[in-house]
C-alpha cells in the first residue's frame, strides 16, 4: 500500500507523543532511526464476515479478509511489525456456536498474529473448550494474572514474552479481568485471579530490569474506563499506578478511540493507552521510533477496516 493510500484509510487524528524526552521530528530526520509498528485488535467476537452495505451502523466495514489485506500492506511497508489481540476472540456469531473457536484461531494464525491475551468470553465454552481449540492457534497466549496451575490450561499460556526485532527488545505481558461474576465458575474452574497492579509491577520489573526490554506492552482485558464506576480498576488506573509500561492495548469495554490516550504514570512519564472498539471494525496502529540511544517516540491512529 502506498503511504498516500494508507493515510486516506487512517483516521484523520493521530497522536504524536514523546516517550523519553526527545521529540518525534528529531527521530524522523535521522537516517538511523528504527521504527517498530504495533498493530492490534480487541473484542472481535467471532466476526468473520464484513458488515453488509445495508447495515445501518457499520456498512461495508470489518471482515477478516479485509483486515488481512491491510495487515499485509502494512507489513510490506514496515517488516518490523507485531500483530496483537487483547481478548474476547470468541462469542458473537454462529461461527463460534458451530465451530467452537476453531475458525477464529485458524484465521488469526493465517494472519500471523504474534500474541493475544484472554477475555472473559473466551471461557464461554468452558476452560476445556478453550483448551480443545489451542492446537489451532499458532501464536502465544500471554496471561500474567491468571494462575492456571490447577487447571487443564497449566503451561499453555505465558506470563510474558520477549520479541527481538531489528535490535529492539520488546516485552509483552497480559492482564485479564476478574472472571468471578462475569463467567460461570464451572467455566473457569480453579483458575486463580491475581491482583492486576501487583502483577503489572512484577512483570515490568522482570521485563525492564532482568530482560532489559526497550519497549514494554501490556495486553489488557480490564476495560478502558467505567463512567458509572469510576473507582473500578481499568486501563487508565493501571497506567497511573504503575511505571515502565509504554503502551496498554485494551479491550472489554468496546471503547472506540480515534487515537491513543496519553497518561502520566506514577513517575510522571508519558505512556499510551489504546483500544479500537469491537467486531474487527478498526485496526489499531502505533508506530514507535527509536534513535541510536534507544530514546523513543510514538505515533498512533485507528484505521477503519
Amino acid at each position: 500500500m502506498k503511504r498516500r493510500d494508507f493515510i486516506q484509510q487512517a483516521s484523520t487524528t493521530t497522536a504524536l507523543i514523546t516517550l523519553g524526552g526527545v521529540g518525534l521530528q528529531s527521530f524522523i530526520r535521522k537516517p538511523n532511526t528504527k521504527q517498530i509498528t504495533i498493530l492490534h485488535t480487541n473484542d472481535v467476537h467471532s466476526h468473520i464476515d464484513p458488515f453488509g452495505p445495508e447495515d445501518g451502523k457499520y456498512p461495508n466495514m470489518g471482515g477478516v479478509a479485509r483486515r488481512a489485506s491491510l495487515v499485509e500492506s502494512i507489513r510490506k511497508e514496515n517488516p518490523n511489525t507485531l500483530l496483537l489481540d487483547a481478548g474476547d476472540i470468541f462469542q458473537g456469531t454462529p461461527y463460534f456456536n458451530y465451530y467452537g473457536g476453531e475458525l477464529e484461531f485458524k484465521l488469526m494464525s493465517m494472519l500471523k498474529y504474534d500474541a493475544a491475551t484472554l477475555g472473559n468470553h473466551d471461557f464461554d465454552n468452558g476452560i476445556d473448550g478453550l483448551y480443545a481449540q489451542l492446537p489451532h492457534a499458532k501464536f502465544d497466549f500471554i496471561c500474567s494474572n491468571y494462575d492456571f496451575s490447577n487447571t487443564i490450561m497449566d503451561t499453555h499460556t505465558k506470563p510474558y514474552k520477549v520479541f527481538m526485532i531489528d535490535g529492539i527488545k520488546i516485552g509483552i505481558f497480559g492482564l485479564g479481568i476478574k472472571l468471578k461474576g462475569l463467567v460461570d465458575s464451572d467455566n473457569y474452574k480453579e483458575t486463580k485471579y491475581l491482583d492486576p497492579i501487583e502483577t503489572a509491577q512484577e512483570m515490568t520489573r522482570i521485563l525492564k530490569t532482568e530482560q532489559h526490554c526497550d519497549l514494554v506492552i501490556c495486553l489488557s482485558h480490564l476495560g478502558y474506563f467505567y463512567k458509572e464506576k469510576p473507582d473500578h480498576l481499568c486501563d487508565l488506573k493501571v497506567a497511573e499506578l504503575t511505571k515502565d509500561i509504554d503502551l496498554i492495548i485494551g479491550g472489554h469495554t468496546h471503547t472506540f478511540l480515534p487515537k491513543p490516550t496519553v497518561v502520566k504514570n506514577n513517575e510522571g512519564q508519558n505512556m499510551l493507552v489504546n483500544q479500537v472498539g469491537y467486531w474487527g471494525i478498526n485496526l489499531g496502529r502505533i508506530d514507535f521510533y527509536f534513535d541510536c540511544d534507544k530514546n523513543k517516540s510514538a505515533n498512533g491512529t485507528s484505521i477503519i477496516v
